[in-house]
């Protein structure tokens, strides 16, 4: 029987939509059936084999439509395996490193400590100037966050497939 996957995400313009959407593939690469789906339009996590949720987050915090997700879905995602990461760290080096070990906004963290997920990845985000309003920009400038794109395609791929051995089990 082939394992299903939620893939779920919560992005603002468009950062961590791409993570996800390269998650989903290494997944159905690996021979799991995947749903990818903005958190907004998950129904229920029920049905799946295993949960994987990213979040963008600015200025230490995460996306309200995740944190909702979380909330709502706690006591059915505690009986499941679930990965979550996020985005957001926009300069080069240590992703975690740049949080300042503000990885899990205190909010939800008594939620994402009930779900205990296998892990909790990382990654780097990128700023899409195009898609902000002009007060984003400001703050974008005042904050020295680089235009380049950290975003590292070859860990993100490494740790999809690390969840595909751990659901296939």
């Amino acid at each position: 029987m082939v394992k299903k996957v939620l893939v779920a995400y919560a992005s603002k313009y468009g950062s961590t939509t791409e993570i996800a959407e390269r998650v989903g593939e290494v997944l159905r690469e690996e021979g799991l059936e995947v749903d990818l789906l903005p958190v907004k339009q998950v129904k229920d996590p029920v049905p799946y084999n295993a949960v994987v949720l990213g979040t963008a987050a600015y200025m230490f915090q995460w996306r309200k439509d995740a944190t909702k997700f979380l909330r709502k879905h706690e006591e059915a995602l505690a009986k499941m395996p679930v990965w979550l990461f996020m985005s957001g760290p926009l300069n080069e080096g240590d992703p975690v490193a740049q949080l300042e070990g503000k990885i899990v906004p205190n909010g939800i963290k008594p939620v994402v400590d009930s779900i205990k997920p296998v892990d909790l990845a990382v990654f780097h985000g990128v700023v899409n100037y195009d898609k902000m309003n002009f007060f984003e920009k400001w703050v974008m400038n005042k904050m020295k966050a680089s235009k380049e794109d950290y975003r590292d395609w070859e860990g993100i791929s490494a740790w999809a497939k690390a969840i595909a051995g751990k659901v296939k089990g």
